[in-house]
């Protein structure tokens, strides 16, 4: 039988088993909406439909791989737990998958995890164990332990029964919108595109696959590129769920093979796309899950008047990460101006300057009031003045009033 032959076969018993996962994981996983969008459809010139994965159990998609494969588990596999490595989200998945199935469970997580995430895998009854700096560390000191304890492994990514679980997004995907040209999701480890793909390239090999990587982590994106494994340097990136060094061998030949391009998007771009979902479609969606919206917003994706799904693939964001993107993105839309100036330490002063906001139009949020730094004079005060604005443009006019009446203003970023 000829290579190619192989391949087909390969491939026809890859959309078997994705419809076989798909019927086992009915009872337990939710099949997510998919939700076409004005605003992102207006801006990118496309139809865009939004795979709300941010609202499957866990938050997360890896709910899916993680049950489609300690499901199939013996019971020798089941006997001394299962134990993985895992940004947060797969952890989760198989912390879940564990426990429905009574079986114990270890997640190792690389220290600085979101505590949103570390907190909902001990909801699972999870033990966690937070080891390393990064998701590569953590996954070699999972390996470590699972070989002291003789646990199970739960691979996060490089597993075809992982990889056919999250096939099954493919499969729904096709069934809400059987018409789609382009689909673009999320790349770490590999696991959720190459599921994806190997459904929908099959089904339709019309309909285009394209990846989305942090610039802080690219290493499929540069491995792509370039047709062989290759790791680059590697940065920080608020998409943790997706800052995966090292890939897996198994899903960096199934993209190879079936999607059409990587792209990357750098972390002020991802932050943006946070920041609009949460403004004009009212979702929660992380770093990681926001990467394809990043990718269409600042046209990474040579696309017009196609039906493109992107995948939000998690929700589980730290809050505290959240508050920073959105005061970021509110100054650098100019709907936030935060100054510092000094006035006169004597009666009327303060309510001077205020009054000047006021007849700009401007809306004060917080006001600190300093006559005790060191190298102020004995005679003045201190004042950092947080404000709503409308734009840049009312941004702009206060300012000119302000330096018009002779304050010395001090813009923070």
């Amino acid at each position: 039988m000829n290579n190619k032959k192989k391949m087909i076969i390969l491939e026809v018993d890859n959309v078997k088993q994705i419809e076989n996962a798909k019927k086992m994981l009915e009872a337990i996983v939710h099949e997510t909406p998919l939700e076409y969008n004005t605003t992102f459809s207006e801006v990118s010139g496309n139809q865009i439909y939004l795979k709300l994965e941010n609202l499957q159990k866990t938050g997360s998609f890896k709910v899916r791989g993680a049950f489609n494969k300690i499901m199939k588990l013996s019971e020798k596999e089941r006997k001394n737990g299962v134990i993985a490595a895992s940004a947060g989200n797969h952890g989760q998945g198989v912390a879940l998958a564990a426990k429905k199935s009574g079986i114990k469970s270890t997640i190792v997580v690389p220290k600085g995890t979101p505590i949103i995430k570390i907190q909902a895998i001990k909801s699972y009854d999870a033990e966690v164990i937070e080891y390393g700096k990064s998701f590569d560390e953590a996954y070699q000191k999972a390996l470590e332990i699972q070989k002291e304890k003789k646990m199970t492994f739960i691979e996060p990514f490089n597993d075809m029964d992982i990889i056919i679980g999250q096939g099954t997004i493919g499969l729904e995907i096709l069934k809400q919108l059987p018409d789609v040209d382009i689909i673009v999701v999320p790349i770490g480890g590999g696991g959720i595109i190459s599921g994806i793909a190997l459904y929908c390239k099959r089904v339709n090999p019309k309909i285009k696959i394209i990846g989305v990587q942090s610039e802080g982590v690219k290493t499929l994106y540069h491995s792509f590129k370039k047709g062989k494994y290759e790791i680059p340097e590697i940065k920080d990136t608020i998409a943790e769920g997706i800052a995966v060094k090292r890939p897996g061998d198994i899903t960096f030949k199934i993209i190879k093979n079936t999607v059409d391009d990587i792209v990357t998007v750098n972390d002020d771009e991802i932050a943006n796309a946070i920041l609009m979902l949460m403004e004009r479609a009212k979702l929660i969606v992380e770093g990681a899950g926001a990467v394809p919206l990043a990718a269409i917003l600042n046209n990474k994706i040579p696309a017009k008047d196609k039906k493109i799904v992107l995948v939000l693939s998690g929700g589980n964001i730290d809050v505290n990460l959240i508050n920073r993107i959105i005061l970021k993105g509110l100054i650098k839309a100019g709907r936030l101006l935060k100054i510092v100036t000094k006035i006169k330490d004597i009666p009327g002063s303060l309510s001077k300057i205020l009054q000047i906001i006021a007849e700009e139009g401007g809306n004060i949020i917080t006001i600190e009031h300093n006559r005790a730094k060191i190298d102020l004079p004995f005679k003045e005060a201190e004042i950092e003045i947080d404000l709503e604005t409308r734009d840049s443009s009312h941004i702009s006019k206060i300012l000119k009033r302000l330096k018009k009446e002779n304050y010395l203003i001090e813009v923070e970023e």
